[in-house]
């Protein structure tokens, strides 16, 4: 087995692919509208394996806003807290450059930069909608 795709919900898919190709590199495979199941739904390039993104729409295939019972249905219950459960870890070369980059791009961070030393340093962010994202450096 091998991972294909890691997804997330949404609430705004425009604004989410920005954030994630403008933001954090990744590159926007394609966007579609899947009328039958009322979901809009783009994939990006994550080496190794694709994220998707994925906004809820209502029976007219308008989007549902973040404040829908629609959306907190199918949102997991509970905050944002440790140990940030489910989310997507992304490896990287230098978390002291992605730092940097982040801090330019004002994204702030959740916690972190953390370590073990000799074994690996991490952190985490959040896209628009906190979905947790976390960054690894394997040492």
């Amino acid at each position: 087995m091998k991972a294909d795709h890691f997804a997330f919900q949404v609430s705004d898919l425009d604004t989410a692919i920005g954030f994630y190709t403008e933001t954090l590199g990744l590159k926007l495979l394609f966007r579609e509208l899947d009328e039958v199941h009322h979901e809009a739904f783009a994939f990006l390039e994550l080496n190794g394996a694709n994220l998707e993104l994925l906004q809820l729409l209502d029976e007219n295939n308008h989007p549902i806003s973040s404040d829908s019972p629609r959306w907190e249905e199918n949102r997991l219950e509970g905050e944002m807290r440790q140990p940030y459960c489910p989310h997507l870890a992304i490896q990287v070369e230098a978390i002291d450059r992605l730092v940097a980059t982040l801090n330019e791009k004002r994204v702030p961070i959740v916690e972190g930069p953390l370590e073990i030393p000799g074994k690996v340093r991490w952190l985490y962010v959040s896209d628009p909608d906190e979905n947790v994202i976390e960054f690894v450096q394997w040492l």
